[in-house]
């Protein structure tokens, strides 16, 4: 549910992760599932697989006069370093969420950890599908697109024959992030702000 003007999500990972894939499933859906406005943005590093990669989501109820996240209210961060570069562009009231299989030094306590990785394997069979669990705790957390909605666009999205995969990895991700209670988190992302 949509309570801002503009909420900036960006999904960060490596290259391989199926960052963009997840950004543009979330785009799709929004776009066709609610009122909203939306844009999405995407960049890779020089590596292509391997290498960083980053993928942004702009909603909002008018229209977007600027495509690019400026302030993040919500860091999908699918490891290390895409966690350690971008942690810096979160809104002090925004919220972190980390694959807990491969990013150990988190730098603020409002963060949400789920194992992403490990989800994936151990529910859908491949790690690949670790970007489908991801989308389904950021859908659960943020509730800006119905569960429902969202997993129509994915299954219209995700390559023929992967569909079970997929919407298996997407549901355990939305179950995990059901175990966290966001409002029991830290008011900012970093302990100085909360002293003011």
């Amino acid at each position: 549910m949509l309570t801002t003007d503009r909420y900036e999500i960006r999904f960060s990972g490596s290259g391989g992760q199926g960052i963009i894939t997840a950004a543009i499933v979330l785009a799709e859906a929004v776009a066709t599932k609610t009122k909203n406005y939306v844009s999405q943005t995407q960049s890779y590093g020089p590596e292509a697989r391997g290498g960083t990669s980053k993928a942004e989501v702009v909603i909002s109820p008018s229209p977007i006069d600027y495509p690019k996240a400026i302030q993040l209210d919500l860091l999908l961060a699918m490891n290390q370093a895409s966690c350690d570069a971008y942690f810096a562009d979160l809104k002090p009231e925004g919220l972190l969420v980390t694959d807990a299989s491969l990013v150990d030094q988190v730098p603020t306590d409002r963060n949400v950890a789920i194992p992403f990785t490990e989800i994936a394997i151990s529910q859908a069979g491949k790690k690949v599908v670790a970007n489908m669990a991801a989308l389904g705790a950021v859908v659960h957390l943020t509730q800006i697109v119905s569960p429902k909605a969202m997993e129509s666009a994915l299954l219209a999205r995700v390559p023929k024959g992967t569909e079970e995969m997929n919407a298996k990895a997407y549901r355990a991700g939305a179950r995990a992030a059901k175990k966290f209670d966001l409002s029991a988190l830290p008011p900012t992302v970093t302990p100085e702000e909360e002293e003011l």
